[in-house]
C-alpha cells in the first residue's frame, strides 16, 4: 500500500490519491462486453453457450432446487454451516420486513384534493451471484430474500460455475433459505446479457428481465452498464462492481483489527481496492506490518498482493479531515474505528454502509447482519443506496379529487398551463372546474 500525505497534495494529487484502480475501466473491457452483447442478440442461447465454453469451459446449467437437492446439499454441509445460514437468512429478512417501503394514507393538499404513493413490485428481476473462485452464497441472499420480501414475481438467479462445472452445496441450501425454485450456472458478461435479451438454451430459457441486480467484477459491472443503455434494454440496480474499503483509524485504533478489515476485502479481487486512513504516522506504520503478518497465512494471498497494489494508507492532520477524504471518496463499505464512532456518521455524506466501532466488523454485514452487501462502487455512493426491498419495487402517486377539489384547484392549473403555452392543457383542467 502507497502512503501519502494528504497536506501535501494538490487537488489534482488527491484526485490521483483516490483514483480507483484503472483496469476497472480499460477500453478492452468496454470491447469485449461489447462484442458479448452484440453476438448474444444476433445469436441468442447459442452464442451464451460458446462464450461460456470458451470463459468459463463450461456450458450454461440448469440447477433445480428441489427437495433432494436441498438434502443432499444439507448433508454435504457440516451442521454448523447449514445452522448459520439459516440465521443469517432470517436476519435478512428481518431487516428488509421492518424496512418494506408500505403504501402511504391520502394527504389532502387541497380540501377536496387527495394524494398518496403506493408501492408495487417489479414483474421480473435477474441477479447476478458472483462466484467461480469463491462462490459468494451470501450474496444471493442478500438479494433474493430482498426481492422475495419486495414480492417480485419472478427471480432469475445466475452464478458462474465453479472450477469443476458444479455447484458448491451452499449456493443450493442458500437458495432453498430463499426460497428459489432454480439456478443457473452461467456468469460473467454473458450471464448479464442472458438476462438482458432473454434466450432459449438447451436446459430452459431464461427470460428477459426487467431489472438486473448483483455486484460482479469489471466485466460484469460494464455488461450492466451496456445493458441500462440499450433501448427498451433493463434498468440496473446500481453501479456494483469490484470490492472497496476505506477505514478511518485514529491513534488509538486496534492495528489488528484495521489490517484483517483491509485484507478481508483485498482478497476479493484484484481489482478490489482498500484505503486506510489516520491522523497518526505511527498508527498507519503499526496497520501496515500487521497486513504484512496476516498475510502470510491467508489462503488467497496472491489475489490480496494483486489488490493491495493499488491501495494507499494516507496520513490526514486530524480526523475531521479524514472524514472530508472518506466523503470524497464515497466508498463502498466505511469502517469508523475511532473513539467517536458514533458521533462520525452524521457527518458522512457519500457511504453504501457505515460501520461504526471496532466491534462492528464489515464481515458481519457481508454475511449476517442484515442488511443488503449489494452496494455502489466506484463513487456512486453520492447519489446510489444500497440495495433495499425498494430497489424491487415502484412507487406510483394516485390522487383522488372530488368535484369540489377540481372547482377550487383547476383554474390555478388552467392558468399555470396557460404560462407554459400549453392550451390544451388549460382546457383540460377548465372542463373540471364548470368554466
Amino acid at each position: 500500500m502507497r502512503v501519502i500525505d494528504w497536506s501535501t497534495l494538490d487537488a489534482a494529487g488527491r484526485r490521483e490519491a483516490l483514483a480507483r484502480p484503472s483496469r476497472r475501466t480499460e477500453a478492452r473491457v468496454t470491447d469485449v462486453v461489447r462484442e458479448i452483447f452484440d453476438d448474444v442478440r444476433a445469436r441468442g442461447g447459442a452464442a451464451v453457450t460458446d462464450w461460456s465454453l470458451k470463459l468459463d469451459g463450461f456450458a450454461p446449467r440448469r440447477i433445480a432446487v428441489t427437495p433432494e437437492a436441498v438434502a443432499a446439499a444439507r448433508d454435504a454441509l457440516p451442521p454448523s454451516a447449514t445452522h448459520s445460514l439459516r440465521i443469517a437468512a432470517a436476519n435478512v429478512r428481518v431487516f428488509h420486513q421492518a424496512t418494506r417501503p408500505e403504501d402511504t394514507p391520502f394527504f389532502e393538499t387541497t380540501p377536496g384534493v387527495r394524494s398518496r404513493l403506493v408501492w408495487r413490485p417489479i414483474g421480473r428481476a435477474g441477479l447476478y451471484v458472483p462466484g467461480g473462485g469463491a462462490p459468494l452464497f451470501s450474496s444471493l441472499l442478500m438479494q433474493a430474500i430482498p426481492a422475495g420480501v419486495a414480492g417480485v414475481r419472478e427471480r432469475v438467479v445466475v452464478t458462474p460455475p465453479a472450477k469443476d462445472g458444479g455447484v458448491h452445496p451452499a449456493m443450493i441450501y442458500a437458495a432453498a433459505e430463499a426460497g428459489l425454485d432454480a439456478l443457473w450456472l452461467i456468469g460473467g458478461a454473458q450471464a448479464i446479457a442472458a438476462l438482458t435479451f432473454g434466450v432459449e438454451l438447451d436446459d430452459d430459457e431464461i427470460p428477459a428481465c426487467d431489472k438486473l441486480f448483483g455486484p460482479g467484477n469489471a466485466w460484469v459491472a460494464e455488461a450492466k452498464k451496456q445493458a441500462a443503455a440499450l433501448p427498451r434494454g433493463p434498468a440496473v440496480d446500481m453501479p456494483a462492481g469490484p470490492s472497496e474499503l476505506l477505514v478511518i483509524a485514529d491513534r488509538d485504533a486496534d492495528p489488528q483489527i484495521a489490517a484483517a478489515d483491509l485484507l478481508s476485502q483485498a482478497e476479493h479481487d484484484a481489482d478490489a481496492q482498500v484505503i486506510l486512513v489516520s491522523e497518526s504516522r505511527a498508527n498507519i506504520d503499526a496497520v501496515l506490518a500487521e497486513v504484512e503478518r496476516q498475510l502470510e497465512a491467508l489462503p488467497r494471498a496472491a489475489v490480496a498482493r494483486a489488490s493491495l497494489a493499488e491501495g494507499r494508507a494516507i496520513r490526514v492532520r486530524d480526523i475531521s479531515e479524514a472524514v472530508e477524504v472518506a466523503n470524497l471518496y464515497a466508498p463502498e463499505h466505511l469502517a469508523l474505528q475511532t473513539v467517536d464512532a458514533e458521533v462520525l456518521v452524521d457527518r458522512i455524506t457519500a457511504a453504501g454502509a457505515v460501520f461504526v466501532g471496532a466491534h462492528a466488523a464489515e464481515t458481519l454485514g457481508d454475511y449476517a447482519a442484515g442488511p443488503s452487501h449489494v452496494l455502489p462502487t466506484d463513487g456512486a455512493a453520492r447519489t446510489f443506496g444500497g440495495l433495499t426491498t425498494a430497489s424491487f419495487m415502484t412507487s406510483m402517486s394516485v390522487q383522488s379529487v372530488s368535484e369540489a377539489g377540481a372547482r377550487l384547484l383547476a383554474p390555478v392549473a388552467a392558468h399555470l398551463a396557460r404560462l407554459e403555452g400549453l392550451e390544451g392543457h388549460a382546457r383540460a383542467a377548465d372542463l373540471r372546474s364548470g368554466r
